[in-house]
């Protein structure tokens, strides 16, 4: 293993000020900052963010950011393995060792910041629905969901954030991810999906393209949903080594041409601009 010191004096002015109370010290064994190969958490089914590419191996915008933030750290590409968690296993995976770090559109909320230490954002994606293009009339935003069949998929918030938070009375219907909520939409079987943008802008161009059913956005957000990679509890050192390599990516323009190559071609509207982050604790 190599040490390595990470200054955070160089760090962005809004990475410094959001990461202040987390003090740099010199990176031990077990911290992703010192490690010659990387095994990373990502999702298997949410296209456009983190999917399955037909050749054994992953594509999309969370796997580009798991690349580049493994570069940045000097891990080669040959020294970097992806493996499949979902929203029900990534606090598992990562405090068993099965994962060193998650990149898979993993929401930072207070609960599961008990058991993990998140670096980033490294983006602030936005909660809202997508819907088949003949029932977008009906639905304009979350409380027109009310009665409605509704994906539910295990270890996620998007449905308690509509069901409990919101206090909307949707009606499950479980998906193991979020492209069998997308399977489960074009059949009918679900009124509409409700989860993050990017997952939503992925399931409708995947829709396109198998020519299936037209599909439209609500256009109604009603959360942020602030992306983190998640490393395990604890590893100050690793979680601001991954914020330095974030802040850089958003200065030198490469998060942008990241998030263009994914959604540059949906109706999504990307932010450019450095996400605030919430702290090393």
């Amino acid at each position: 293993m190599r040490a390595r010191r990470i200054g955070g004096a160089v760090l962005a002015a809004a990475a410094v000020a959001a990461a202040g109370a987390c003090g740099v010290a010199g990176a031990g064994e077990d911290s992703v900052a010192s490690k010659d190969e990387l095994v990373i958490g990502v999702n298997p089914d949410q296209p456009g963010v983190g999917a399955r590419d037909g050749r054994g191996g992953y594509e999309g915008f969370d796997i580009d950011v798991a690349r580049e933030v493994a570069k940045r750290l000097g891990v080669p590409r040959g020294n970097v393995e992806f493996k499949e968690v979902s929203s029900a296993t990534r606090e598992k995976m990562l405090d068993g060792g099965d994962v060193d770090m998650v990149v898979a559109s993993y929401s930072i909320t207070p609960e599961r910041k008990r058991s993990v230490t998140f670096a980033g954002p490294y983006y602030v994606a936005h909660q809202d629905i997508l819907v088949r293009a003949s029932d977008a009339a009906s639905v304009g935003n979350v409380r027109d969901l009310k009665g409605r069949a509704l994906c539910k998929v295990p270890g996620s918030v998007s449905f308690p954030r509509v069901h409990d938070e919101r206090g909307v009375a949707a009606d499950p219907v479980e998906a193991k991810g979020y492209e069998g909520c997308l399977d489960l939409l074009s059949s009918g079987s679900l009124d509409a999906v409700s989860t993050d943008d990017l997952i939503l802008a992925g399931l409708a161009a995947r829709s396109a393209e198998r020519g299936g059913k037209p599909l439209r956005f609500v256009n109604a957000p009603f959360s942020d949903e602030p992306y983190g990679i998640g490393v395990r509890r604890g590893d100050v050192d690793g979680c601001e080594a991954v914020n330095k390599a974030i802040t850089g990516m958003y200065q030198d323009g490469t998060a942008v041409k990241l998030l263009r190559a994914s959604f540059g071609r949906t109706d999504l509207k990307i932010t450019t601009t450095v996400p605030q982050f919430e702290g090393c604790d």
